[in-house]
């Protein structure tokens, strides 16, 4: 299966191992509950969805890669202690707990999240001394003497024995104590995640145009030589650095990702054909509603690869706009969220509210900075739980930075009413929706231009088809397009691709030659 359905799967089988009944008892027991043994290629993602799940349930993780441990790390080291038996003292060896189970208490113990998950990497690859260990432990949940707390599930990972010489086979007693899922590399699933964490697009492009160097693994002369999608998301964020420091990267520096020759040179090569097409094809002035008929001319007598990447850039230039405004949109949402509880207490601190009790009158200033106090400590315990992906993280931050300027600026008025103080923070919060609604409106015309480009450029052609497609594939582009009415996306999407369905029906009744 894909790695999509793989952490679907996952996540399915977690939440029903941390399901609960009216007593506050697994309905799954641990003793039934199988570690998930996920097997598929190196660097595929498997690391990353047990992150996003984590993040998703609400729960801890605690990960490591095995094959860094030695017995004594993994199990605990010996010592001699003193036991009573039938009256009298015995010396018996004792182990000291497990790195391991030690790291999962103080991951319990610093995010209070009793529940979570134990990943571990590279299971299949241990050492001799470690596998009776490693067996032991995906059958009992136990590392020695010292089990797993309950609430924590185990999952490994591991690859298959073509790509790891230090693959050790599992017996059947062992298999047979698993849930097993084997997961495959699927460019179009990772096309997906790769739209939602912004991927550079001159990667997203040139894969859409070679999907087949999406994941390469070659035994050559020289040794392996590979490309996965690790390396291509890695690569991607060295190139929106290089980018803001305004360096290059050549096939030198792209050869140390995509460790596979022949494809690391051509992505190079497009790669510097790719930075040229934004120069030539001036896009901002294009975005802005300037077309130049020498641009057009030059568009349509140009390459497939180059006319390709020029629907790359605008698609890229788009959705910058659109991610942008989806943030904005989230970060006001969690504004509002507190802006109504501040509400609410000056409500009350003012005595304002129908049988407030005994509410005291409380300053305005007060209020605000117990709503803001209060966002900051959640804030904290969701990140140092690493409950916040890096995404959410930057919106929080962003939300915090604005609620503290509000309360400067709250102190400089020195408002004592909270009547007044209230109708002041509603006016900034329809200031900051006035904004993002003019974002919105920027962004519409952005991609109006867009389309008024490629329909001088290439008409209905394959150009369009591929623009639709990648619109109609990417996250924020769907959530901007949701409120954003452009008759020409829905003209387009609906014609267009109806007709692109149709002729690939056509051609495969024509495969499949005459009935009867």
């Amino acid at each position: 299966m894909n790695i999509k359905r793989a952490k679907e799967e996952i996540k399915d089988t977690i939440e029903s191992y941390l399901l609960k009944d009216e007593d506050g008892d697994y309905v799954i027991p641990t003793v039934r509950q199988r570690p998930v043994l996920l097997l598929g290629a190196p660097g595929i993602g498997k690391t990353q969805i047990m992150e996003q799940i984590a993040r998703e349930c609400g729960i801890g993780l605690v990960a490591y890669t095995i094959t860094h441990h030695t017995r004594q790390s993994a199990i605990g080291l010996p010592f001699i202690s003193q036991k009573l038996f039938d009256g009298e003292e015995y010396h018996v060896t004792s182990y000291t707990m497990s790195e391991i189970v030690a790291a999962v208490y103080e991951k319990m113990e610093k995010t209070g999240l009793s529940e979570g998950i134990l990943f571990l990497d590279e299971i299949n690859c241990v050492s001799e001394t470690l596998a009776p260990a490693m067996l032991q432990f995906l059958q009992y949940k136990t590392f020695g003497s010292h089990a797993i707390p309950e609430g924590w599930i185990i999952v490994a990972a591991g690859n298959p024995p073509e790509y790891n010489k230090s693959v050790r086979e599992f017996d059947v007693v062992t298999m047979d104590r698993v849930k097993k899922i084997e997961v495959e590399p699927d460019f179009e699933v990772w096309k997906e995640y790769a739209a939602k964490e912004q991927i550079h697009p001159a990667v997203t492009s040139y894969l859409t145009a070679r999907p087949g160097y999406f994941y390469r693994m070659e035994t050559t002369v020289d040794g392996r030589q590979f490309a996965t999608p690790r390396g291509w998301e890695d690569l991607s964020r060295l190139l929106e650095v290089y980018e803001k420091l305004g360096k290059k990267a050549d096939r030198e520096v792209v050869v140390q990702y995509i460790q596979h020759e022949k494809i690391a040179k051509d992505f190079a090569n497009y790669l510097e054909l790719y930075e040229k097409y934004q120069m030539d094809y001036q896009l901002d002035a294009v975005l802005n509603g300037t077309i130049d008929d020498i641009l057009l001319k030059k568009a349509a007598h140009a390459s497939f690869d180059e006319r390709l990447g020029v629907v790359s850039l605008l698609l890229a230039r788009c959705r910058g706009e659109f991610v942008q405004i989806a943030r904005s949109e989230r970060e006001l949402k969690l504004l509002f969220e507190q802006l109504k509880l501040i509400r609410d207490g000056l409500r009350v601190g003012s005595g304002s509210e129908k049988d407030p009790g005994d509410a005291k009158k409380c300053p305005p200033q007060e209020i605000f900075d117990g709503v803001l106090k209060k966002f900051t400590g959640e804030f904290e315990r969701q990140r140092k739980a690493e409950l916040l992906s890096r995404q959410d993280a930057q919106i929080c931050r962003g939300a915090v930075r604005k609620l503290e300027e509000l309360s400067l600026a709250l102190k400089k008025l020195g408002f004592s009413d909270g009547t007044e103080a209230f109708a002041w923070l509603r006016q900034w919060f329809d200031g900051q929706q006035d904004s993002l609604e003019d974002r919105r409106d920027h962004a519409g015309q952005m991609l109006e231009h867009a389309f008024d480009f490629l329909e001088a450029a290439f008409g209905t052609g394959q150009e369009m088809v591929i623009f639709i497609t990648e619109l109609n594939a990417d996250y924020y582009s769907i959530r901007f397009l949701q409120e954003y009415e452009c008759e020409r996306y829905y003209l387009y999407n609906r014609n267009l691709l109806f007709e692109d369905r149709g002729r690939e029906i056509e051609a495969r009744l024509r495969s499949m030659g005459p009935v009867g």
